[in-house]
């Protein structure tokens, strides 16, 4: 039953930290730039996407992600430090 209840924590650390990545990390608030637009536009053309702001949305969804991720990794290698610290005293 323990077991469980560690990997239900874990499932819920890891989704509640992509929630605070898809609140706190994310691109520029505004508008793209004329240089942007052509970046974003030839980049999905060249990947053979129709649509550039489906690129985008990838992208950031993976950088999103990628920062979840490795949070929780940081997470999880502190606590098991923390823990063999005070399995020693």
């Amino acid at each position: 039953m323990a077991t469980l209840v560690r990997r239900l924590f874990k499932i819920v650390l890891f989704i509640g930290l992509l929630l605070l990545s898809v609140r706190y990390v994310h691109p520029y608030p505004y508008e793209w730039t004329e240089t942007q637009m052509r970046a974003w536009l030839y980049t999905s053309q060249a990947l053979g996407i129709r649509d550039p702001e489906d690129l985008y949305f990838a992208v950031w969804v993976t950088i999103e992600l990628i920062v979840a991720l490795g949070t929780y990794i940081a997470i999880v290698r502190l606590w098991r430090h923390c823990q063999r610290l005070r399995s020693r005293a």
